[in-house]
């Protein structure tokens, strides 16, 4: 199979897979079959899935992310000894963990198509994502607690783990509270990631954004944080803060060099 043919198999079958799409047409135009996949991959509740199924999906997948250019630890120039700051796609980089922002459901994000960092890493990693996260959620049986951390393989993203962790959510004023559960946040993933001998680690802009948190406060908080926890000898060896918007690009540089 070319991309093409794995892409309209994976949408046959998951128009096919639900009663509730079999109406639905698959566009001709190749950028709205990949935003229809898309859709229909985030609306996938968890549950069995065929092994040829996997077998395209994850072929597709990594082909994709090929196609949007995989970036290596070493090919980023660090900011400071041990620290990394790098815009981009942070599904399309290759480390040992990336940081996932997570609701506290825990099974990523349902909305079609939606521009938060939780949609990107479950379509990209697959449905296996999901599926882990929902047998996780269920043995656990409660939803996950703010400022916690779990970690799951990377699946079909270049890195190889996901450090998932449920940042505060601020509505109205920025509290101590709130303040304190985001740096428990940071430490949670470098316990978990030290624990499992990662030695880097990318770490998003936890709880800003959709979470409202303040975009300079979070980065002080994120940046002190993790070197308060790095003076205490460690195997995680590279920080890489990713970041997306050129505002937090312009914060943590501010930071970082100071």
């Amino acid at each position: 199979m070319d991309q093409l043919e794995r892409r309209l198999f994976l949408l046959q079958y998951l128009i096919k897979e639900n009663p509730a799409f079999g109406d639905l047409d698959i566009p001709k135009d190749f950028d709205a079959q990949r935003k229809l996949l898309r859709a229909l991959l985030n609306l996938r509740e968890a549950g069995p899935v065929s092994e040829e199924f996997l077998q395209v999906q994850d072929e597709y997948l990594v082909r994709e992310t090929q196609a949007k250019g995989i970036t290596r630890l070493e090919e980023i120039d660090p900011i400071a000894p041990g620290f990394y700051l790098w815009q981009g796609d942070i599904t399309t980089l290759a480390c040992d963990a990336i940081v996932n922002a997570a609701n506290s459901e825990m099974t990523g994000c349902y909305e079609p198509n939606h521009g938060c960092i939780d949609n990107a890493i479950h379509t990209y990693a697959g449905v296996e994502l999901r599926n882990l996260c929902a047998e996780i959620m269920a043995a656990q049986g409660h939803l996950e607690p703010t400022g916690q951390a779990k970690i799951t393989p990377g699946f079909n993203l270049p890195a190889k783990y996901i450090l998932h962790t449920v940042g505060p959510i601020v509505r109205g004023n920025l509290t101590a509270e709130d303040e304190a559960a985001l740096a428990q946040c940071y430490r949670a993933c470098l316990q978990l990631a030290a624990e499992h001998g990662l030695e880097s680690i990318a770490f998003c802009c936890i709880s800003t954004g959709e979470f409202g948190f303040p975009n300079g406060r979070a980065a002080e908080i994120a940046v002190s944080t993790v070197k308060d926890y790095l003076r205490t000898p460690s195997c995680i060896k590279h920080i890489i803060f990713n970041v997306f918007k050129d505002t937090d690009l312009m914060l943590y540089e501010v930071l970082l060099e100071s």
